[in-house]
């Protein structure tokens, strides 16, 4: 007795109707993208929003890692072991059906055969209701719906028997066999069976599908051709039971799976909170708030860990309280000393300058001192200067006085008093200003120090090459720009130009003085100014300074009307009061105190300046774009 695999008939893909094919329809077709409605934009929209709220708690969460890595490892888990246990019973159900009728049809097509033998009718009347009456011994229980039987002509005999297809539901007849195992019960004499999906009309009126298994075997009936004898049984009590079993799997493993994401939620919970805290702990110690502690219970590793954070947060603390009260000592020794130092250094002063201008009536041998003496007690006191000034800014003193003044004239004051160091280095500054006067509300001694300071600077590292300055205004913001072509700047040294004593080359002789504090108090009479200054550099290509303050006091600045770079941007249109430009990002080193501006904006005026100052004979001199020298 052999089997055949299982077999199910399904229609074959149907044939759409093709266009017509023309190639002018084609060259004339044009795909057209269907417009989306409002709710599927909504749809999309909501898709894209969860879609970020997940990705933002999964790169943040440690909580939701551990829940959604669990629940996908307990989903794949339960999709291959639920598999395999659902494939194991549902082939266990069915084999034992399959073998108790392959029992059943085999004791029912031997019954009927041999009642069919033991026959001796005569007359084909008689041997048709001989046949039939043996045939209801395939179904001892004519009430039962789950078994039923069809006795059907083989084809491919040639000769037609006079016994008619009978079965035992007018709606499981001959047509629901497949050829296939009418073939084979034909050409073996064997039991063979084969499972169907067979639609069949319900209690109802209603047509559904069942799964069906029929097993056929070939009856031989005196003057006929072979007959095939099949009992069809419903396997639907097996499919419901398989469902039911699937349905219990998933129930039981949806229960297991909120019990496992509950305990890991709570497991997780223990670990991350501690975690969490030192966190928020430590965000508040990094805000200033050095009070902040972790709050420790027990001694597990979570305890552990809160008791370092502490520990660390004390030795922080104590140390920041130490550097501190350093500071103050520091600030109180530097004023204190400064003050100290007023009084002897004025009598050195006066003493110096006296006989600095007696010189002349002086002794060869003593002419030298007489200067070197005069220089360096002028270079003391702007170092006490300074000094001072720096003290005015740590105890919060520094006050500004405003006024309305022309910021242009203040650069050429400062160019007077720059002019010998001009001369001495043979350096050549052009000035490109937006218009011949610049008003600007600006404290007139902070200004004029902000622009000596960063003007003798460039001098300073210049290298006897052209240095630029760039003034120019637009609705409410004053921008001053001072670039060099000399040694520039790194990255790193840009970050660091405004700190207090900070040097980028310490091996290089400075030539006109200076204490390291100008650059820093440049930055604080800026910062006082409700304004920014931006340095940037590249190295051998020079560096550039860049100043925006408010025009008016009382108005919030806006973009610097100047690049970072210094360079002239081509192209730009002059506005009523002053330049009107685009955004040009500035490639290089770059360090900004207060807040740093990402566009800068220059002028078509600024440039016609540059080339009229270019083409200047003056080896060295002041030019400004109204022709001035």
């Amino acid at each position: 007795m052999s089997s055949q695999p299982l077999l199910s008939s399904e229609p074959g893909p149907q044939s759409a109707s093709s266009p017509v094919d023309s190639p002018l329809v084609e060259a004339q077709t044009v795909p057209v993208p269907a417009a989306e409605t409002p709710s599927e934009e909504k749809k999309r929209s909501r898709f894209f929003r969860w879609g970020s709220l997940l990705r933002r708690a999964w790169s943040q969460s440690l909580q939701f890692r551990a829940l959604t890595s669990s629940g996908a490892l307990m989903i794949l888990a339960f999709m291959l072991v639920g598999t395999s246990i659902s494939n194991q019973i549902a082939t266990g159900l069915f084999e034992n059906q399959r073998d108790q009728a392959l029992s059943e049809a085999s004791g029912g097509f031997s019954n009927v055969q041999s009642v069919i033998d033991s026959r001796t009718s005569r007359s084909d009347n008689e041997l048709t209701r001989d046949v039939g009456r043996a045939l209801t011994v395939l179904k001892p229980d004519t009430n039962s719906k789950s078994r039923n039987w069809a006795l059907t002509q083989l084809d491919g005999q040639g000769a037609r028997g006079f016994i008619p297809e009978q079965q035992s539901n007018r709606t499981l007849d001959g047509s629901i066999i497949p050829e296939s195992l009418k073939k084979q019960v034909l050409v073996d004499d064997g039991v063979y069976y084969q499972t169907v999906q067979v639609e069949v009309r319900n209690d109802n009126g209603r047509y559904e599908t069942k799964p069906m298994m029929i097993v056929g075997k070939r009856l031989s009936i005196p003057q006929n051709p072979y007959y095939g004898a099949f009992v069809i049984y419903d396997m639907s009590e097996t499919s419901t039971t398989i469902t039911r079993i699937n349905y219990v799997l998933v129930t039981g493993f949806s229960v297991l799976l909120v019990v496992v994401l509950t305990i890991v939620w709570l497991v997780t919970r223990m670990v991350v909170r501690p975690i969490t805290v030192t966190a928020i702990t430590a965000e508040r110690l990094s805000e200033g708030d050095l009070s902040q502690r972790v709050r420790v219970r027990g001694k597990h590793q979570a305890a552990r860990l809160g008791i370092s954070f502490n520990k660390m947060a004390d030795s922080l603390q104590e140390q920041i309280e130490q550097l501190e009260q350093l500071s103050t000592l520091q600030q109180r020794f530097v004023s204190d000393v400064s003050h100290e130092l007023r009084t002897p250094l004025t009598t050195i002063q006066l003493s110096s300058e006296m006989l600095y201008c007696r010189r002349d009536s002086l002794p060869a041998a003593q002419v030298r001192g007489v200067e070197l003496l005069y220089k360096q007690v002028d270079r003391f006191d702007s170092m006490l200067k300074d000094l001072l000034e720096i003290s005015r800014f740590d105890a919060g003193s520094a006050t500004l006085n405003p006024q309305t003044e022309d910021v242009l004239q203040i650069l050429q004051d400062v160019m007077q008093q720059a002019l010998p160091h001009l001369e001495r280095t043979n350096t050549k500054v052009r000035i490109h200003a937006s218009a011949p006067r610049i008003m600007a509300d600006v404290d007139r001694v902070r200004m004029e120090r902000v622009l000596r300071n960063l003007l003798f600077n460039a001098i300073e590292h210049s290298e006897s090459r052209p240095i630029d300055v760039y003034m120019a205004t637009s609705r409410n913001t004053l921008g001053i720009a001072v670039r060099d072509h000399g040694v520039g700047l790194t990255e790193e040294q840009a970050a660091q130009v405004f700190n207090r004593f900070w040097r980028a080359d310490t091996s290089r002789k400075r030539t006109l003085g200076g204490t390291g504090l100008g650059l820093s108090i440049t930055a604080e009479d800026v910062r006082l100014h409700n304004g920014t200054v931006t340095a940037w550099g590249q190295p051998d290509r020079g560096a550039c300074f860049t100043v925006n303050v408010p025009l008016h006091q009382n108005q919030p600045m806006g973009a610097s009307p100047v690049l970072i770079t210094g360079d002239v941007e081509p192209g730009m249109p002059v506005d009523g009061t002053g330049i009107a430009g685009a955004a040009k990002a500035a490639t290089g080193a770059r360090a900004t105190r207060q807040v740093p501006r990402a566009s800068q904006e220059s002028s078509t005026a600024a440039q016609e300046s540059a080339q009229s100052a270019a083409q200047s004979s003056s080896s060295y001199g002041i030019t400004d774009s109204t022709g001035g020298k």
